[in-house]
């Protein structure tokens, strides 16, 4: 099962005695810095939870499905994400 956005915002601002629209704007703030960081090739890392970076994808050929013609993609950036030991450490129960 999933927690979506507004079950963590609630989730929370009941453990931290908040209003759901301040939390609401703490997670807002932390994912535009997010964006905006990655953007420039910065590496944002929270250590012993995460770290978001951006990556390098190189030209390459690829082959429409359909068709089978031989096409090229551009290179292009991606996302990295990583967990970190504490972040991996809840996943196994330790």
């Amino acid at each position: 099962m999933a927690m979506n956005r507004s079950e963590l915002v609630a989730a929370v601002a009941e453990k931290n005695n908040l209003s759901q629209s301040a939390v609401n704007g703490v997670l807002d703030a932390l994912f535009e810095t997010f964006a905006s960081q990655v953007s420039k090739g910065e590496k944002v890392s929270i250590p012993g939870w995460l770290s978001v970076e951006r990556t390098d994808r190189a030209a390459r050929t690829g082959r429409n499905p359909q068709t089978g013609e031989s096409i090229e993609i551009p290179a292009g950036h991606s996302v990295k994400i990583s967990a970190g030991s504490k972040l991996k450490a809840a996943a196994t129960g330790k």
